[in-house]
């Protein structure tokens, strides 16, 4: 089995800054691609931020400029800096992973089990 364990949520005044780690675990003979989504109450998960195993990365319009996604590939962790918060930032932050468990193995994607951002005064 595979685990992503989430870690860095917590309070943050507006303009304030937070990093969030995932890390896998478990059976994994490589990462492929992993990211950040996010889920305000009442609304769908969005893609947040996303990284390839190779180091490209995309993000959503909304946190451009303010948040960088990062990984270390002999760790299997993937980071999200988040800078310039603001409170429509405030959600859970989930990350996923695209995990190889063999060779030839196609991928699986796993979830992690969610930390709470919360960006007030």
């Amino acid at each position: 089995q595979v685990q992503l364990v989430e870690s860095g949520g917590g309070l943050v005044q507006p303009g304030g800054s937070l990093t969030l780690a995932c890390a896998a675990s478990g059976r994994i003979f490589r990462v492929n691609a992993m990211g950040w989504y996010r889920q305000a109450p009442g609304k769908q998960r969005e893609l947040v931020a996303g990284i390839t195993s190779g180091g490209s990365t995309n993000y959503a319009d909304s946190v451009k400029g303010r948040f960088t996604i990062s990984r270390d590939n002999a760790k299997n962790t993937v980071y999200l800096q988040m800078n310039s918060l603001k409170p429509e930032d405030t959600a859970v932050y989930y990350c996923d992973a695209a995990v190889q468990r063999g060779f030839f193995s196609a991928d699986l994607t796993y979830w992690g089990q969610g930390t709470q951002v919360t960006v007030s005064s």
